[in-house]
């Protein structure tokens, strides 16, 4: 497909990526600049940067990362002709029909391309894909990316109304999919371009449930089996760190150490406000009130401040020092769903040699078994 090289040459097709919704391919062609708001890049200075460089302008307002495109970049960047299928409605197409190397698929109509370039990646090579489109500009432009793109060798593109004149291939694909504003006219056809040989597979991507309804219905009547309608919707899932929550025995010790500060600051308040009455005594009274006095002070000490440390030394040694918490990952879905695309329709189209057919009955057969029966 696009350049396997490890630096942009001349000619290259690049993506561009400035934003997460500023991402825009470019052929790289010497003597053409590119403005942005992030800056200004000429052509010339980007040949011999490696794939995934992160580039500075030349006027120092920013800067651009240069990717090598794949499929899902290009989703993400090409020009729209049409609506384009995104990643998950193709990530699940491909699966469910059985789209791997050396397949060959049917695709009609093209638009953009979008199916079409992860197609052909996944066929590589020792495949082809065979792309309808009814709209004769946008098939020209079509060809033209997909020659610039190198893959002329694997894909046939042909300015053709399938519904009306089918396809250009008999007995020769294994799964079709179809993305056209009446799918249904063209299951016949789909039906033709199959083969007959092994279980063939086709897909029809209708935006409403009428256009559904009819589809399955043609799908019926042209004797297709498994008929599944499926819709893709995107859940997106917010990822960010949240520090480890506190096990039950810290929040434990944390609670016997403030009880114990609590109780520490009282007696603490005792002690003082004995110390304060005793001096008090002191100036009022003779010796015989201080005699008092000191005795009720050696009483307090008893449970005053003198018993604080033996308590503090106990719980330091028995409790340990806690270190900087940990932090883990932690999931959430976001409240947003992306909205409804489109319905996909399925069906299997059994070989042949597997299709339940009713044994002819001949005039042997039937005198057999009234004879048996007599």
């Amino acid at each position: 497909m696009w350049s396997t090289d490890r630096e942009v040459a001349a000619g290259d097709v690049v993506i561009i990526w400035q934003t997460r919704d500023i991402i825009q391919p470019l052929l790289i062609t010497p003597g053409k600049d590119l403005n942005s708001r992030f800056g200004h890049y000429r052509h010339a200075d980007l040949i011999g940067v490696p794939y995934g460089s992160k580039v500075g302008s030349s006027n120092g307002k920013g800067f651009i990362h240069v990717l090598r495109p794949t499929p899902e970049l290009w989703t993400m960047a090409l020009p729209h002709r049409t609506q384009i299928l995104y990643l998950a409605d193709i990530a699940f197409i491909t699966s469910w029909l059985n789209i791997r190397r050396g397949s060959r698929v049917i695709e009609a109509g093209t638009g953009s391309g979008s199916f079409s370039h992860s197609v052909v990646r996944t066929i590589g090579s020792a495949g082809h894909l065979w792309s309808y489109e009814f709209h004769e500009v946008r098939a020209e432009k079509a060809r033209e990316e997909f020659n610039r793109h190198g893959m002329a060798d694997i894909v046939t593109l042909t300015h053709r109304n399938v519904c009306k004149d089918g396809f250009t291939v008999t007995d020769t694909v294994d799964s079709v999919f179809l993305d056209l504003p009446a799918p249904w006219d063209a299951v016949e056809h789909a039906k033709k371009a199959l083969r007959k040989d092994c279980t063939t597979r086709i897909c029809c991507f209708s935006p409403c449930m009428e256009q559904v309804l009819r589809t399955v219905t043609a799908l019926n009547d042209a004797g297709f089996t498994d008929i599944t309608m499926y819709e893709t919707l995107l859940k997106p899932h917010d990822v960010h760190q949240i520090p480890v929550p506190i096990s039950l025995s810290d929040i434990v010790d944390k609670l016997k150490k403030s009880e114990f500060k609590r109780e520490e600051k009282r007696l603490r308040q005792i002690a003082n406000s004995s110390k304060r009455k005793r001096d008090s005594s002191v100036d009022k009274d003779d010796g015989s009130k201080k005699a008092k006095t000191d005795d009720d002070t050696s009483n307090t000490a008893e449970i005053g401040p003198a018993a604080v440390p033996v308590t503090i030394q106990s719980i330091t040694e028995t409790t340990p020092v806690p270190s900087q918490p940990a932090k883990v990952n932690l999931s959430k879905p976001m409240q947003e769903v992306r909205g409804h695309t489109s319905y996909l329709t399925f069906a299997r189209l059994l070989p042949i040699s597997f299709s339940p057919q009713m044994p002819d009955l001949d005039e042997n057969m039937v005198k057999s078994d009234t004879a048996s029966s007599s």
